[in-house]
Parts: structure tokens; C-alpha cells; sequence
């Protein structure tokens, strides 16, 4: 018997999706905090999980030990933005630490750009196209960030717009694509139930029965003496 069994992913990504379109219009009203949180989760889990892989691929110990650097430097770096946000607790984020916030992410992009081509120059690590033409671009943003930092509130309100349009064009794709989601699980609801129809068995037809025909009576005979 097949196993018919409908997808539900789509009720989930359009639940996600009115999370995100929420989140980037409240991203609006506190566009620091916000900005100021996200960079520093998303560098410390950039951090964290690159560990492991690192250690156990970079072949020479002295590329071990400058990526580990790197690693717990960006670590600290963004868990002091994190506390920075629950520090202020409902106050805004003082003008210090907006304008710490640009040399942060200026010093974040430039080291990663800085330390792939220590390694691939002077070490030999190996590397692709596309790795390449991504650090270049770590290069520039670094000092093209440290300008913007030096007025702290253009940087982050230039940010906290790029973050709302990312979270807003991120929840309509997921409406989008759950949208697709629930047409296919339409479609298969109505092949089950088409199935469904087919398999069943249909009504037997009483044959009709024989007309029975009354046996006919014999004439009288004339009785003849």
C-alpha cells in the first residue's frame, strides 16, 4: 500500500516568514540594539564553529596557532558587543560604544582578509577563486568601515537598514516558497482522494430477474358423446 503522507514544512516557513517581516519592522523602532546584537551573535558563532574544522585541517602549526588567535580575539570582540546590548538594559547604546562598534567590524573584516593571505603567501595554504575575491572584498570593507566609524551613528543606522531589508526580503521568500509547499500538498491531498475514489468498489447491479410467465390453461374440450 503506499504511504501517502503530506509535507507540513510549509506551515513552518510562513510562521518564520511573519517572524522575520516582524522583526524587520521592529528592527525600525530599535535598529541599534538590534544591529548591535546580531553582529555580535553572527561573529561568535562565525568563531566558535570554525574551530574544530581548523584545527583539524591547517597543517602547520604556526597556521593553527594564528587562526586560534583570530578566533578567540573575534570570540571576546563579540561577546562584548553582546553584553553591551543587556548592559544598557532600556537606556540607548551610550555614543562610546557606537562608535567602538564600527572599529569592531572594521578590525573583524580586515584581520580575516589579512590572515588568508599571510597564509596563502608565506605558509602555501591552498586555496579557490571564489576565496580569494571574498577576502579582497574583507580587505576593503575593513578601512571603508573605519571611515563610517568615525560618525558611529551612520554606520549603524547603515547597517540597521541593510539588516531590515534582509529580514524583510527574507520573510517574503519564505511566504513565497511556502506557498509552493502548500499547492503541492494540495495536489497530493486531491491525488489521495482521487485514489482513494478509484480503489473503491463499485455497487453490484442486481441482474433483473425473469419475467416468470403464468403456465396457460388448457382449452375445454367439447365433450363429444
Amino acid at each position: 500500500m503506499k504511504d501517502n503522507k503530506f509535507a507540513y514544512g510549509w506551515v513552518i516557513k510562513w510562521i518564520l516568514a511573519a517572524i522575520l517581516i516582524a522583526a524587520g519592522v521592529l528592527l525600525y523602532f530599535l535598529a541599534e540594539k538590534i544591529v548591535y546584537l546580531t553582529t555580535g551573535i553572527a561573529i561568535v558563532l562565525f568563531s566558535l564553529l570554525r574551530i574544530v574544522p581548523l584545527m583539524k585541517t591547517l597543517k602547520k602549526e604556526v597556521l593553527r596557532t594564528i587562526n586560534l588567535i583570530e578566533v578567540i580575539f573575534d570570540t571576546i570582540m563579540g561577546g562584548l558587543m553582546i553584553y553591551v546590548v543587556f548592559a544598557s538594559g532600556q537606556a540607548d547604546i551610550s555614543d562610546f560604544w557606537i562608535k567602538m562598534y564600527g572599529f569592531f567590524l572594521a578590525v573583524f573584516f580586515y584581520a580575516r582578509g589579512l590572515i588568508y593571505f599571510i597564509s596563502a603567501h608565506f605558509f602555501g595554504e591552498k586555496t579557490e577563486g571564489l576565496k580569494f575575491w571574498f577576502h579582497i572584498a574583507c580587505m576593503t570593507l575593513g578601512p571603508a568601515i573605519f571611515v563610517l566609524s568615525l560618525n558611529g551613528q551612520q554606520i549603524v543606522q547603515t547597517l540597521g537598514w541593510l539588516v531590515i531589508f534582509i529580514a524583510i526580503a527574507g520573510g517574503l521568500y519564505l511566504g513565497y516558497d511556502g506557498f509552493g509547499g502548500f499547492k503541492k500538498y494540495r495536489e497530493q491531498s486531491k491525488r489521495l482522494n482521487e485514489e482513494k475514489n478509484l480503489n473503491k468498489p463499485a455497487p453490484e447491479k442486481e441482474l433483473p430477474k425473469p419475467i416468470q410467465q403464468e403456465p396457460e390453461k388448457e382449452k375445454e374440450q367439447p365433450f363429444v358423446s
